[in-house]
């Protein structure tokens, strides 16, 4: 979440960050924020001065008894009883007061940097890279028109799938429920060769790999901006009050929850392979197609924690990583800067990156590559040491897929498809064992 020295210091700033994210009421609950803030400091102040005069008057007493003065020294007794009483209720006031800010600030998203365009929807971000053509920086979502082009009529995934036994979307309906598939066969060693290719590129780039739970509690959710934000598209454990993951940034950043780190151990690199779980609520149509959109599905997430001096670098190197993985996969890509609508509530700035689809005639992101400054790291109390002055301040925390497993395959199948059979990218036969899906 923000923090307050911000909101209180950059109050205007703060406020037409939000706007620029779409935020509504934006300036009533940074105000509302602001009023709440000042009655607990006011609260605080009062309190403090109410537990000096307590100790002053309490040193009083013993010396009054012992001259003798007994009158005196009961009269302090009741003023200083009195004054205790007051504290207790000024202590009351201060919880009340500090649990309604935390409330206030969980609802407010996190504010982007300067850099993130303007704009209210996916058409409004900017595409400023691809392997499709030169981007000049005005490019939209909404104005691309380079997408790659086939003479050849493209069969979709999900026949491809059907017709070479790769995976069975109707059994996993039957054992589970839709959006729960079941790979097969070659299909299956697909999935794990993708997941052994990005694990070792990860480890290659410096990357310490991880095996979290794929099940998590209440605080750790809360940690990472899951929750509240997003409670209703997790799966709840509701007997043990637990949330299925719906990416492993949520266990592998709670590593870091309530530790003080030292500078020398930053930058931290972590990657983690998990399946992940997404009820994806009022999704429909073509876009939960085949491999679209899952409720279950298998992820490579990369995790950083880092000072904020060095958190911009940290981001570009996830981006130059991605990217490669794309290249090596021999897929058309292109990336977007999202723009302040489209953002997630919790991030600074985002990136995402998407492939094309020639079945389908439509771009799929494939990853999310955020920077989100201190806002979970401030919610995680994630902090470091200062190896100069021993000053200790809130880390930043960054993330990304790379990548996630279900549009690639979809890529993979519909875009190097050939009458002998489906093609796999160079890269990959080595972890296949095949060159060739017929």
């Amino acid at each position: 979440m923000l923090t307050l020295k911000l909101i209180n210091e950059e109050t205007e700033h703060v406020i037409s960050g939000l706007e620029k994210k779409q935020f509504k009421g934006a300036r009533e609950a940074i105000e509302e924020v602001l009023a709440v803030d000042k009655k607990r400091r006011e609260t605080q102040q009062q309190l403090d001065k109410n537990l000096s005069e307590q100790k002053q008057q309490a040193g009083q007493i013993g010396k009054l008894m012992k001259e003798g003065k007994r009158e005196e020294a009961e009269a302090i007794k009741k003023e200083v009883a009195a004054m205790k009483e007051s504290s207790k209720q000024l202590e009351q006031q201060m919880g009340e007061a500090q649990e309604t800010l935390v409330k206030l600030l969980c609802q407010i998203p996190n504010i982007p940097y300067d850099e993130v365009p303007e704009g209210k929807t996916a058409e409004d971000n900017h595409v400023v890279k691809s392997n499709q053509k030169e981007c000049d920086g005005t490019d939209t979502v909404g104005t691309w028109t380079a997408n790659p082009k086939n003479d050849e009529a493209k069969v979709p995934h999900w026949e491809l799938a059907k017709k070479y036994n790769l995976i069975d979307f109707d059994l996993g309906v039957k054992i589970t429920g839709a959006g729960f598939p079941v790979y097969i066969g070659k299909g299956a060693r697909l999935q794990r060769a993708l997941i052994n290719f990005f694990l070792d590129e990860a480890r290659k780039s410096g990357y310490t790999e991880v095996m979290p739970p794929t099940v998590v509690n209440a605080a750790s959710g809360y940690g990472t901006g899951q929750l509240p934000d997003k409670e209703g598209q997790m799966y709840h454990c509701e007997v043990d009050d637990f949330y299925l993951i719906p990416t492993a940034e949520v266990p592998v950043t709670n590593i870091y929850r309530d530790v003080i780190l030292d500078e020398s151990q930053l930058p931290i690199k972590n990657c983690a392979y998990t399946e992940c779980f997404r009820r994806e609520a009022g999704s429909y149509g073509k876009d939960v197609r085949g491999l679209n959109r899952l409720h279950e599905f298998s992820k490579i997430e990369l995790v950083r924690i880092d000072k904020p001096e060095h958190s911009k670098q940290s981001h570009k190197e996830m981006l130059d990583h991605v990217e490669g993985l794309l290249k090596k996969l021999e897929l058309p890509y292109r990336i977007l800067l999202l723009c302040g609508g489209d953002q997630s509530f919790t991030s600074s700035i985002c990136y995402d990156f998407e492939v094309y689809s020639e079945a389908q005639g439509r771009w799929l992101e494939v990853s999310s590559v955020s920077n989100f400054d201190t806002y979970q790291a401030n919610r995680l109390k994630c902090r470091y040491r200062r190896a100069d002055n021993k000053k200790i301040e809130l880390c930043h925390t960054l993330n990304g897929s790379a990548l996630a497993l279900p549009r690639i395959v979809a890529a993979i199948l519909e875009n190097n498809q050939t009458e002998k059979g489906i093609v796999i990218p160079k890269a990959l036969v080595p972890y296949t064992g095949f060159d060739i899906i017929d």
